[in-house]
């Protein structure tokens, strides 16, 4: 089991939204809206390094998402 922290920049105006669309994957702990170079902060823990992968592609593909950045942990 991974333990993994996702930074996400979001279209501010759509943080809270983006926040919300998160919280549908399993894999999500904690989540939270940060101020600063990021928007929202994602806490995971996950199976593999293949998953991980794939669940950073999901978020980077919601509506509003600019960028991520994965920090992990194994």
């Amino acid at each position: 089991m991974l333990e993994a922290c996702i930074l996400i920049k979001v279209i501010p105006t759509r943080v809270e939204e983006i926040l919300t669309s998160i919280w549908k994957f399993n894999e999500i702990k904690k989540a939270y809206i940060v101020y600063g170079r990021w928007d929202i902060v994602a806490f995971i823990e996950i199976s593999d390094y293949k998953r991980l992968k794939t669940l950073t592609s999901e978020i980077n593909s919601i509506n509003g998402v600019r960028s991520t950045e994965t920090l992990a942990s194994p």
